[in-house]
């Protein structure tokens, strides 16, 4: 039995070795021309991936949170949408500064991050993506998208930016969950709202598909940089098994790894562009990736909720005005920037704060 027992060991060993060997690539779109790095640009949306993390919805739409200076500062919101059923919010604008709309995902909520992880390392590929053969993706990150009141909002803001400013670039950002969701939004406008230049970069962003929709995606929304930090625990997720490439998650290009290097107070911060693979081994694979207080900062930019807590609105009544109120308590902000002054809505709700 001893003996039966080592030679299965042994078998399994040799095809774990040998599947690794015959890992699959992502395909890229055009290998010369892989998406630039900006620091500028990063430093810029990882402040917008900040703000939308606030529960004070007055102070995030009318953009005067302490979040919104900086380097955000004359942000002109167009539409902030709250999904309270399932607690996720998001928000579309224009920046002047960079002449994009910019379209920002609030991440997990800050105290329910452990479970969520704990939850991702058990998740399986369990959806297929539509219109793409052999492409699976997560079915959470794709439904919270596509399956709530985030998705008709966002297309709804969008075209309102491209009627008050133009064809303009459009530029797709969140940490953690946030991310995941910004790259199916980035992918929804590139296929079906026909959006020509859409831009993406997301922050501590888990795994959302496979190798084929990883080799999707890049083709079709190329420009896109995610950012992972350190030992930060969730680019890890869902798992990466590359001796089952054909089952296992797969991250998508390009990925930039920030990383400290140095000894007490000499401490420099490296940011490492990454090759086309999308699993660079020389990158976040390469530490174990453990920590949740690395996923919570980026750029020294604080990333989540400001209060531990539930999923709350806070609002006051002046601008309780200015906002829809579904069947379900789901709300969305609404403002015509050309105006300088808030679209009035009608509302069905005139609590003040939303549990």
């Amino acid at each position: 039995m001893p003996c039966k027992w080592w030679l299965k060991a042994a078998i399994l060993i040799f095809l774990f070795s040998f599947s690794t060997v015959r890992e699959l690539k992502v395909k890229v779109k055009d290998k010369d021309h892989l998406p630039v790095y900006n620091h500028t640009l990063a430093r810029i949306l990882v402040e917008y991936a900040s703000a939308v993390y606030l529960s004070d919805t007055t102070e995030l739409f009318t953009w005067t949170c302490t979040r919104c200076n900086g380097l955000t500062k004359g942000f002109e919101m167009i539409e902030l949408i709250i999904d309270v059923t399932q607690c996720l919010q998001a928000f579309v604008g224009f920046a002047k500064d960079l002449n994009a709309t910019v379209i920002a995902f609030r991440g997990t909520q800050g105290n329910s991050i452990q479970n969520w992880v704990e939850d991702l390392y058990w998740k399986q590929l369990d959806i297929n993506y539509p219109g793409m053969d052999d492409a699976m993706v997560h079915h959470g990150f794709y439904s919270a998208y596509h399956n709530t009141t985030l998705r008709p909002g966002i297309l709804s803001a969008v075209e309102r930016a491209k009627e008050l400013y133009g064809d303009i670039k459009v530029m797709v950002t969140g940490h953690s969950m946030g991310g995941a969701m910004a790259a199916f939004c980035a992918l929804d406008l590139s296929v079906n709202a026909g959006e020509r230049d859409v831009e993406v970069v997301t922050f501590g962003q888990p795994r959302i598909g496979n190798t084929a929709f990883a080799s999707y995606y890049s083709q079709v929304v190329p420009n896109t940089i995610r950012v992972t930090h350190e030992h930060d625990i969730v680019p890890h997720l869902p798992p990466y098994y590359s001796y089952f490439p054909q089952k296992t998650y797969h991250h998508f290009p390009r990925e930039v790894w920030l990383y400290n290097i140095g000894f007490e107070n000499l401490v420099f911060t490296v940011e490492k562009v990454c090759d086309g693979s999308g699993e660079d081994p020389t990158c976040s694979r390469s530490v174990a990736g453990t920590s949740i207080l690395d996923h919570l900062v980026y750029y020294g930019v604080r990333l989540g909720c400001e209060e531990q807590g539930s999923c709350r609105i806070v609002m006051d009544p002046s601008t309780a005005a200015y906002r829809t109120v579904d069947v379900e308590g789901n709300v969305v902000f609404s403002r015509d920037p050309s105006t300088n002054i808030l679209r009035r809505k009608s509302e069905s709700n005139n609590v003040a704060e939303l549990m």
